[in-house]
Order: C-alpha cells, then sequence, then structure tokens
C-alpha cells in the first residue's frame, strides 16, 4: 500500500510556513514598516534635498532621482536579510526549529519558503520607500518618478530579495547568538550596502577604488535597479544580471548546505 501523500498536500507545508513568516513580520509593523519610512525620509531629506541641490552629475538626471533607486534597494536587501536571520535564530532558542525537522517538508522547501518571506518584506520595505521617495520627488521636481524597466526592475529586485534571504539563513544557522548576527549585518553588509553604489557614482572613483568596487556584488544589484528606474548604469546591464543570478545561485547553495549541516545539529 503507498503511503505517498497526495500531490496537492505536498505544498501545504510550504505554503503555511510562507503564511507563518509574513504574519510574523506584518505583527511588527512599526519595525517592519515605520521605521524603514522614517529611514528613508532622513535620508531623502539630508542627502537627496538638502545636498543634492548642490551635487552635479554626469548622466544629467538630478541627485535625488539617483538616489531614489538606491535606497529602495537598500531596503529590500536589508530587511530580506533581516527577516530571514531573526527568524532562524528566534527559532533556535524557542525550539521551534525542531517542529520544522520533524514536518513533513523538505530542505528545498525551508530554504524556498524562508527566501520568499524575506523577498516579500523586502519588496514590501522597498515598495514604502519608494512611496515616501516619490513624495520628496514630487515636491522637489513637481512630478512623479517613472520607471523606465518595469520588468527588469522586477527582476532585481526578485534576485536581490532572495539572495539577502538566503544570507540570512547561511548567517543564522552560523550564528550562536544575536551579538554574532548583528556583528555580521554591522562589519560586512552595511559596509557594502553603502559601498554599493547607493549615495554615489562609482565612475566618480578613482580607477583603483572603482576597481575595488567591481568586486562588490551590491554594486550590480544596485546598479540594475537603478537602470530599471532611470536608464542608466555604472555598468553593463546584463553584466549586472549575470553576476546578480549568480550570487543567488551561490547563496542559495551556501543556504542549502547550511542547513543540512545543521539537521544534525541539536541546538
Amino acid at each position: 500500500m503507498s503511503t505517498a501523500r497526495p500531490s496537492n498536500l505536498v505544498w501545504v507545508p510550504f505554503f503555511t510556513l510562507i503564511k507563518r513568516e509574513i504574519k510574523r513580520f506584518m505583527k511588527v509593523a512599526v519595525q517592519t514598516v515605520l521605521t524603514p519610512m522614517i529611514t528613508a525620509s532622513l535620508y531623502l531629506l539630508i542627502f537627496g534635498v538638502s545636498l543634492g541641490s548642490h551635487i552635479t552629475l554626469t548622466s544629467g538626471v538630478s541627485y535625488l532621482a539617483f538616489l531614489i533607486p538606491g535606497l529602495v534597494m537598500m531596503g529590500c536587501l536589508n530587511n530580506a536579510f533581516q527577516n530571514s536571520s531573526s527568524s532562524i535564530v528566534i527559532s533556535k532558542f524557542s525550539g521551534d526549529l525542531e517542529d520544522l525537522k520533524i514536518a513533513p517538508i523538505t530542505n528545498q522547501q525551508i530554504l524556498w519558503a524562508m527566501g520568499v518571506g524575506g523577498l516579500f518584506r523586502g519588496a514590501f520595505v522597498g515598495f514604502v520607500t519608494l512611496v515616501v521617495a516619490e513624495v520628496f520627488y514630487y515636491f522637489s521636481e513637481g512630478l512623479v518618478l517613472g520607471i523606465q524597466h518595469p520588468l527588469i526592475l522586477t527582476v532585481f529586485l526578485i534576485f536581490g530579495g532572495l539572495a539577502f534571504a538566503f544570507l540570512g539563513l547561511s548567517t543564522a544557522f552560523w550564528a550562536k547568538n544575536f551579538d554574532q548576527l548583528a556583528a555580521v549585518n554591522s562589519f560586512i553588509l552595511l559596509p557594502l550596502i553603502y559601498l554599493g553604489g547607493v549615495f554615489f557614482s562609482i565612475e566618480s572613483l578613482h580607477p583603483f577604488w572603482r576597481s575595488v568596487a567591481a568586486l562588490n556584488p551590491l554594486v550590480y544589484f544596485i546598479n540594475g535597479v537603478r537602470y530599471g528606474f532611470l536608464g542608466i548604469s555604472d555598468v553593463d546591464p546584463l553584466l549586472a544580471l549575470a553576476v546578480s543570478g549568480i550570487t543567488m545561485v551561490v547563496l542559495y547553495v551556501t543556504a542549502y548546505f547550511s542547513l543540512k549541516r545543521a539537521s544534525f545539529i541539536r541546538w
């Protein structure tokens, strides 16, 4: 007698885990919605409006328009990482992670469910950031910032959100406490994001530092989103797409082996 589950039930745990991740971060809306809104407003006010009027870009766009795509991607990446990493670390100490080990769900489903949950939060924060930015842009420029390539923008946001969600999983499985998780975020991820071209064009750098910046995968994520918004980029869009896709695959594989190894560890 076959014990295989009906095909329509195979994906129930997968979608249930996604739903749990979404509900988890929506319960703390002050942290996931209000805080990014305030942070984006400060960046736009200080850099985009106050200092931006004194900055001239060779691309011909205003500095405020240049800044907005970077802030959208920064919000997406940072929150995708925080969502998946905090979920795993909290589950470690609450004992919920043991439930995943005995649940009828595969490692691949766990990874993709957590990844999609992180992507959803990242995309949501990116959208909130865009709404706030559009308000600043309208009052500053008198018009709404359009999106030149919506499909390209969507692809880079998906790649970036999933990549950082997978990175968050790997980091959380490695970290033994919240301090180690915070250290990775503060001393590795944030510098990479800030040096990835959010606030400046890498074309303005000295050739040596431009070569160093080219090693930062965040440069390609951010410039891909900027190309989707404005149609301009410091790097070739096809190269940015290739590097972003490869980075996402590498981080997925890393997260998979981290999860596989963690399956044999009792916390």
